[in-house]
């Protein structure tokens, strides 16, 4: 299960894979191995390095020189607005686990909901293979209004919102730079 924490320190992304019995970890790229055991209502992590045969060495160093493991008293409380606390050895850690659905539909909503002149722009330097619409005519969102080849990929760039095309300033076979202006919506 792959997900991302947003904590005071800012955004993290965790991976956990079950590994026998004890549990993998991938922590911003860092793996460790963890074992735990639940006493009394909260959780009892021993965190360590993973060795080169892929196990843990609770309490060892690794076989390739890392640092030993390490003990943690862990307790997670949930609280209504879907934010948790995580109390690690009785610090208390603000967490919020990050959908990347929700996360998505909010950056969607929040594009569509913007108002005014919006421009599409060339993400990279490239040639203009195909523009899909014209001056004037009335767009949905996600629509496909001009595809750009750069480094032999073709990338259809789409309106970001429902719109009416204001202006085309590209025509098919043109390069153009990055961040150059391709098509303008209202």
């Amino acid at each position: 299960m792959t997900c991302d924490l947003e904590t005071r320190g800012g955004q993290r992304s965790i991976d956990v894979r079950r590994r026998g019995s004890e549990w993998e970890l991938t922590l911003d790229g860092r793996i460790l191995s963890v074992d735990v055991t639940a006493i009394a209502g909260r959780l009892a992590l021993l965190i360590g390095p993973l060795s080169p045969d892929g196990f843990g060495e609770p309490g060892a160093q690794s076989k390739s020189g890392g640092r030993p493991a390490k003990s943690y008293e862990v307790a997670v409380e949930r609280r209504s607005n879907g934010e948790r606390i995580v109390y690690v050895n009785g610090l208390a850690v603000p967490v919020s686990i990050v959908d990347p659905r929700e996360q998505l539909t909010r950056r969607r909503t929040a594009v569509a909901a913007e108002a005014g002149p919006r421009s599409i722009v060339s993400p990279m330097p490239g040639r203009i293979v195909k523009v899909l619409v014209r001056e004037g005519e009335t767009v949905a969102a996600l629509q496909g209004l001009v595809v750009v080849e750069a480094m032999k990929m073709e990338n259809e760039l789409r309106a970001p919102r429902a719109g009416q095309v204001t202006s085309v300033k590209v025509v098919e076979g043109m390069s153009v730079e990055a961040k150059a202006v391709l098509v303008t919506l209202a």
